[in-house]
């Protein structure tokens, strides 16, 4: 039993030693969180663009213009109104944005860049600020990272003293996230300190996803080897006490006693964030693979017989208006300020019954398909969703959506107006994904508000660094 309690000490050391770097990088980052993420994060005039109708209705229809211009075929279109114009925002095979007057049928040089700047104006309402640079961002790099999920985005960077950038899906007319100095600095700290981007920058995601789970079991070993060994002595570390208290001596194992002590009080708190951290990578590893494709359409100007500008749809309601393929057939899709979203057919200008809820579970097929999902036998249910909740989180950043839910317990989050899979939902992304937010990021906490949501998690995660500093004091002494 003696050698058996000897191991136990060793191995605790051992262990503790290993993850003593990883927690001190993990917890003073878990520590900025809350400043990056809620009290120092940067504001902006406004986060949503709302459209201004056109004052007035456009000369020209989409057909006209197409015509106009020899454009035979296309990806997609939409309408939009900036600088006392109206232009048709057609996105070409090549992948690339043009703008066309409604008015004249003219293009506008530029014209993605312009609606980029015009946007970041928009969402920042500085009018006088010079831009710095504008450049198309088709990766993620540090300052706007995976969580953010638009691409590609134009990043806008004013001339200002707090260093604005904004990035713009301008597709959507949307803004992906904004950041100034000072959540750069931040950002760039927790990547490097929580998220490990060193080491994907040497080995890539895989490699960096392994080597923090390996250090994560070693946390957890070293975790329940220390209450083993609580367990094992506490009779002895309790006689120890009652004895120095009796003989009125110096208590010169202080930082050993705060050591144990402190660790039993936040070991719950240490065992949920290793054990969702740990989920976290194991889930990340399993769902590792190959980029999902996006859906890729091309439309052919014959085939858009009805003019755009003759939908039976009050030009005050409509916010955008696509054209979408599907079913072998092609259909306006048409976004109103309400967040419905209807379809009429472009050859007979019909309107299509639960247009968004079709085109959806067809998408849904899609990408099932693309990812080698076998067929689900079953009745299919498709609600729109227009809020964020537990399951699907302000991290997918996309709403409206439609979710698709099978008999086997997946949910599909289809964004129809971009034909983009949001997220996809089965049963460990489910577990996995309830464990992070409410063992690892408290949302359990939520209740009481976000600033005592951060400052428990805060609490928390500078018990787990104490005890580990106080771990170390201890290896320290007995040397």
């Amino acid at each position: 039993m003696a050698t058996a309690k000897q191991n136990f000490y060793k191995w605790h050391r051992i262990l503790g030693l290993t993850a003593l770097i990883p927690v001190m990088m993990w917890t003073l980052s878990g520590l900025s969180h809350p400043f990056m993420s809620n009290w120092f994060r940067p504001v902006i005039a406004l986060e949503v663009y709302k459209p201004v109708p056109a004052k007035t209705r456009p000369a020209l229809s989409v057909q006209q213009v197409l015509a106009q211009n020899n454009i035979g075929s296309f990806t997609n279109f939409g309408q939009v109104s900036f600088n006392k114009d109206t232009y048709y925002q057609v996105l070409g095979t090549d992948s690339v944005y043009n703008y066309y007057s409604a008015n004249t049928g003219t293009i506008l040089p530029d014209g993605d860049k312009l609606y980029a700047t015009y946007l970041a104006r928009y969402f920042t309402q500085d009018s006088t600020s010079k831009i710095k640079n504008i450049s198309l961002q088709k990766t993620f790099d540090g300052h706007y990272q995976p969580i953010n999920h638009l691409l590609p985005v134009w990043k806008v960077a004013f001339d200002r003293p707090d260093g604005m950038d904004v990035y713009i899906e301008t597709g959507q007319s949307r803004m992906g996230t904004f950041n100034n100095n000072t959540r750069k600095a931040m950002l760039t700290v927790f990547e490097q300190l929580h998220t490990w981007d060193f080491l994907a920058a040497i080995g890539g995601n895989q490699f960096r996803n392994v080597v923090m789970l390996i250090v994560m079991v070693a946390m957890l070993f070293s975790l329940l080897s220390g209450l083993t060994i609580y367990g094992l002595f506490w009779k002895k570390f309790k006689t120890a006490t009652q004895n120095r208290r009796a003989d009125k001596r110096k208590d010169a194992r202080f930082v050993h006693r705060f050591h144990r002590q402190l660790g039993l009080i936040v070991s719950f708190m240490m065992l949920t964030f290793v054990i969702s951290g740990a989920f976290h990578l194991i889930v990340k590893l399993h769902n590792d693979g190959p980029a999902q494709k996006a859906y890729a359409q091309h439309i052919n100007s014959k085939d858009l017989a009805v003019s755009n500008l003759a939908l039976p749809v009050a030009d005050s309601l409509v916010k955008n208006i696509n054209v979408v393929k599907f079913n072998y057939s092609t259909y306006y899709q048409v976004s109103d300020t309400r967040k419905n979203i209807s379809y009429f057919n472009t050859l007979t200008g019909a309107e299509l019954a639960d247009g968004d809820m079709q085109y959806a579970r067809w998408l849904a097929n899609f990408y099932r398909v693309d990812l080698g999902i076998e067929k689900v036998y079953g009745r299919v249910t498709i609600s729109q969703i227009r809020q964020f909740d537990n399951e699907y989180g302000f991290i997918n950043k996309r709403l409206p959506v439609q979710k698709v839910s099978y008999p086997n317990g997946e949910n599909w989050y289809i964004e129809t107006t971009t034909s983009e899979l949001a997220t996809k939902v089965a049963g460990i992304d489910r577990a996995e994904g309830l464990s992070f937010i409410f063992l690892h990021k408290y949302f359990g906490m939520s209740w009481a508000g976000k600033n005592a949501r951060d400052i428990v998690s805060m609490l928390a995660a500078l018990g787990v660094l104490m005890v580990s500093l106080f771990g170390f004091a201890a290896f320290i002494k007995n040397k």
